[in-house]
């Protein structure tokens, strides 16, 4: 009873329009599944990654997500010291009116179980990072099978992005689809816990020509929408390496890098569904979905050549 009055409350604050985009009950509960204790922290090639994965599956399923090849899963190794370890992306599309490609895409791995010297609490739940952004992607593509896409998407959900990006490198070096047929790849990773209600998007510093997307939708957004972390000379602060996007960047296709900046939670024990801004990260969603909505109805078909090299 309390959650829904929770639900009913959050609905009744934001536009009218909004609430007919994302299910906020939807959203909540696929971030407070993913961020259980039984999940373990969703570490690669564990116990709790499968669960995760078996969940995500079932999702896709009832979703109406398209399978390439009859799966969803997609396996891939990766050498850890000594240990060979396998991880499992989980993807599938909505086909639209075009063959080229937007890929979405989100890790759904944490830090799993670790030991805490005097302390209860030793489970990895990441609940901002990133099973925020995995509840983003499900959401989108609740949207877009309603409302049928002008181009194809994918939706992605990578492993391994913890253990150095092994996901991402993996899809790209085995996609789906031809690399040249991808003209985009929007990536979401930790976007429910800010303060300030500010979200972040990365990739316009490289990628001039989508800047006027995300002005757009910044002047409609609920939440502060920011452009930057992106520029090579701010060392640290230039997220362009520091999630999935890079393995697209490589390989030279335009992304965008939705989220926030690192909280006191940020790789903690403490990452909790608790934890999260809850109508932030509804409102957050909104904005990414908006912004995915206005790149797949004006972003034309060509592949866009006018990257900056770092």
């Amino acid at each position: 009873m309390k959650w829904l009055f929770y639900s009913f409350c959050l609905l009744a604050t934001l536009p009218a329009m909004a609430q007919t985009t994302v299910d906020s009950s939807s959203l909540m509960k696929d971030i407070r599944t993913l961020s259980a204790d039984k999940f373990e922290g969703r570490k690669t090639g564990t116990r709790g990654s499968r669960m995760a994965q078996f969940y995500i599956i079932d999702r896709f399923k009832k979703l109406g997500i398209a399978a390439y090849h009859d799966t969803y899963e997609y396996s891939f190794y990766f050498q850890e010291g000594d240990k060979k370890v396998m991880g499992t992306n989980l993807y599938g599309y909505i086909p639209g009116k075009l063959s080229t490609v937007i890929v979405i895409s989100a890790h759904y791995d944490h830090l799993g179980v670790k030991g805490n010297a005097g302390k209860t609490d030793s489970v990895y739940n990441g609940a901002d990072d990133n099973a925020s952004g995995i509840g983003g992607l499900l959401a989108m593509a609740a949207y877009f099978k309603q409302h049928p896409p002008r181009y194809t998407l994918i939706f992605a959900a990578f492993d391994g992005e913890e253990e150095g990006l092994q996901g991402a490198a993996a899809f790209v070096a085995q996609p789906p689809v031809p690399l040249s047929q991808i003209r985009q790849n929007i990536n979401m990773d930790m976007i429910a816990h800010n303060d300030k209600n500010e979200l972040y998007v990365c990739g316009t510093y490289q990628f001039p020509n989508l800047k006027k997307y995300i002005d757009e939708v910044a002047g409609r957004s609920s939440v502060k929408l920011i452009a930057g972390h992106d520029k090579p000379e701010s060392s640290a602060d230039d997220w362009t390496r520091q999630s999935d996007q890079y393995e697209f960047f490589k390989q030279k296709i335009p992304f965008l890098y939705f989220g926030v900046e690192d909280h006191p939670d940020y790789h903690h024990a403490s990452d909790e569904y608790s934890r999260i801004n809850h109508s932030f990260y509804y409102r957050s969603v909104q904005a990414i979905l908006d912004v995915v909505k206005t790149i797949d109805a004006n972003m034309p078909e060509n592949k866009y050549s006018g990257a900056k090299t770092m």
